[in-house]
């Protein structure tokens, strides 16, 4: 049986996490890693189950890896597109950029390459479902939890970290949430030159590492979704050798 009896906890905001990945071994820690959040948990061992319950019961997001057997993440993200707006986040390998570049493409809220940390992994979950819903409380949210950044206005961009919102000239661009994180960063301190390592620091977690050209791929596709609303976009910077900056001139 693809859908895998792994035991549900049930928390208050009845969150549902679907995950699908062939690595049963990933399935049970990611599962039993929810669960403890207070997050109800739905497991798939292949691409074609996982498509069928997906849409005929849709859950609040999906994980899923790219590379499985029957049908691979790439043909289930770009079906479940055609039919729904569900936020998804996909696990693929360290180096394969092309595999990041093309999930994207295809509609994916975010990536996080394999290994990956949990703490980031839950981390990126619970941004996502804030963005996708910021009216609706997340499981292990209380009253005292700092609020949100607040909205943010340089030039012709305006951010509203509540949302996970950006507009250039009034007209929306859909960043990930790393993506956000890294503009957020440049924005908040226009012509201040941040470094790969500070941009990273504003985006991961303490403890996870990753190398310049995750940065680089970052800002790259930031740009080109900023030039698809404005074809001269200029804002952010190349400081070769030192980092990236944001001008709001």
């Amino acid at each position: 049986m693809s859908e895998m009896d792994i035991s549900e906890s049930k928390p208050r905001d009845d969150m549902v996490i679907a995950l699908v990945d062939d690595d049963r071994n990933i399935l049970t820690t990611v599962s039993i890693a929810l669960q403890a959040e207070g997050f109800v948990t739905r497991v798939y061992s292949d691409g074609e189950t996982a498509l069928k319950a997906l849409l005929d019961n849709p859950p609040d997001l999906a994980v899923f890896d790219i590379k499985m057997p029957k049908m691979d993440g790439m043909e289930l993200l770009r079906r479940l597109r055609e039919h729904s707006a569900l936020p998804v986040i996909f696990l693929t390998s360290k180096d394969d950029e092309q595999d990041e570049e093309a999930g994207l493409e295809l509609g994916a809220d975010d990536y996080i390459a394999k290994p990956f940390s949990l703490r980031l992994l839950l981390a990126r979950i619970k941004a996502i479902l804030r963005r996708s819903d910021p009216t609706r409380a997340l499981v292990g949210d209380s009253a005292d939890v700092e609020p949100a950044n607040p909205a943010l206005t340089r030039g012709r961009l305006f951010m509203d970290p509540a949302r996970h919102q950006v507009t250039w000239d009034d007209a929306q661009v859909s960043l990930t949430v790393t993506e956000f994180l890294i503009l957020e960063a440049l924005a908040t301190r226009p012509g201040v030159i941040k470094s790969r390592n500070q941009l990273m620091d504003a985006a991961y977690p303490d403890d996870i590492f990753v190398d310049d050209r995750t940065v680089d791929s970052h800002i790259k596709r930031m740009r080109r979704k900023f030039r698809q609303v404005d074809p001269t976009f200029s804002a952010i910077e190349t400081l070769y050798g030192a980092g990236y900056s944001f001008s709001d001139g």
